[in-house]
């Protein structure tokens, strides 16, 4: 299969964890995905593809959130859950991406478990709170509770692409409404819940490794204030985007090359 991409699935907490794996290289690399609607399972080629660049060099790892998510998880639960699959796969000392809400669980990991990290890339998250992710999570968990999923991926959409990205894909809306329309709205809600319960940045000083945080000054979710912060907290390198938001992890070329070129430094 291309890039050596696999599914899989791993028991932690007697729950069994979606998994995917791609890549021939020796060196971990975990990468830790924002909130999605949908999960990450039949994803393995197109995560595959979409991060390539490393297929080379590491070994990369993908979990799923856990099945069953219960209200009132926080992001130091799921990073939890996080660090028992890298035991459960004796992963150690590997290189850590998170993007989002990825990069909310990737603090707490950082900050609770630094014997699973050696580099840290967080991208496009927060360490706390702010008016913007409040404001934007908020309504997209009142329009899941409404039943009004057209307009909460449309959100979705409007608020973590560029306008020249949403312009561009806008006849697709209605297709891309039936494919990410949540599997498990309660899931999703619970666990756009946990969004809410980041308050990493009193702890940030407790991360030892290195750590490289990518933002974009577009960004209507979590603030671009929020990844200036973390930097500026860290005191470590930030690049930010000045044409992208939320999503320029997607819409950035370079995006998959600047962390390439960090982790080989």
């Amino acid at each position: 299969m291309m890039y050596n991409a696999k599914e899989q699935r791993i028991s932690i907490h007697d729950m069994l964890i979606n998994t995917i794996t791609f890549g021939r290289g020796a060196k971990p690399l975990v990468m830790i995905q924002g909130l999605n609607t949908r999960g990450i399972k039949g994803a393995a080629l197109p995560l595959a593809w979409m991060y390539r660049i490393f297929a080379k060099d590491y070994k990369v790892y993908v979990f799923d959130r856990r099945p069953v998510v219960f209200d009132g998880i926080t992001v130091r639960d799921l990073a939890g859950d996080l660090a028992a699959a890298m035991d459960q796969l004796e992963i150690r000392n590997a290189d850590v991406v998170g993007v989002s809400q990825g990069g909310m669980i990737a603090q707490y990991l950082a900050i609770d478990r630094p014997d699973l990290i050696n580099k840290l890339v967080l991208a496009v998250t927060l360490s706390r709170n702010n008016e913007t992710v409040q404001s934007v999570i908020g309504n997209w968990i009142a329009l899941t509770e409404r039943g009004d999923m057209k307009r909460l991926v449309r959100d979705m959409a409007e608020k973590m692409y560029s306008d020249a990205y949403v312009k561009r894909y806008k006849p697709f809306m209605p297709l891309l409404t039936f494919l990410q329309k949540p599997k498990d709205a309660q899931r999703f809600m619970h666990l756009a819940k946990a969004c809410l319960t980041c308050n990493a940045y009193e702890e940030l000083e407790k991360i030892q490794c290195p750590v490289f945080v990518i933002g974009g000054q577009q960004d209507q979710v979590v603030d671009s204030k929020a990844s200036e912060e973390i930097a500026q907290k860290l005191d470590c390198r930030i690049f930010m985007y000045e044409q992208f938001g939320h999503a320029a992890y997607e819409e950035a070329k370079d995006f998959s090359t600047r962390i390439c070129d960090f982790l080989k430094e």
